[in-house]
């Protein structure tokens, strides 16, 4: 099942790309694959050849998260961010920094991750505040859109076997 058709990317002012998927599962359990590192690597990878290899978070207020891809063929260097969690209201909001290693977007960004759940469906939409709008236009040119819509579809792939796991009842 390929839903990569069903990402909706904005830019809502000058800085800020906002990308926003409908997920059929509930809030608690979206939440839960963006905050557990044995699920993200399993969901979060961008490109197919890209793999998430590092995945550590510690999920509070003034903690850290550091994610690292790998291709899989070992033809490029290992790609790698990290930040520090500002916010994590469970399961509706998560907001923290972004730093790449090699900064290709213009220092630190801001992002902001709502998850809105109504009859049984989660509305995520992340929102990504730039250092400038020239930092904003180069991530946009670095194809993240697409990265971004093949791991949500892995993601959407994913949620109806954690559904069946109970993980939404907090049984993880």
């Amino acid at each position: 099942m390929k839903n990569t058709g069903t990402l909706i990317v904005t830019t809502p002012s000058d800085r800020e790309v906002a990308m926003t998927r409908i997920f059929h599962a509930p809030h608690e359990l979206v939440f839960e694959a963006w905050t557990r590192p044995d699920l993200l690597k399993r969901w979060l990878w961008g490109p197919d050849e890209w793999q998430l290899a590092v995945c550590e978070i510690d999920l509070r207020i003034g903690g850290v998260f550091r994610f690292v891809w790998r291709r899989r063929d070992g033809k490029a260097n290992d790609m790698g961010m990290g930040g520090v969690y500002r916010e994590a209201v469970l399961p509706d909001r998560l907001v923290f920094t972004e730093v790449w290693d090699e900064d290709w977007t213009g220092g630190e960004a801001l992002v902001t991750i709502v998850f809105a759940e109504h009859a049984g469906k989660t509305t995520m939409t992340q929102t990504v505040l730039y250092s400038s709008r020239a930092a904003r236009d180069g991530a946009l040119k670095t194809g993240m859109e697409h990265g971004a819509a093949v791991s949500y579809d892995r993601l959407a792939e994913l949620l109806p076997s954690l559904r069946s796991q109970g993980m939404e009842k907090g049984t993880s």
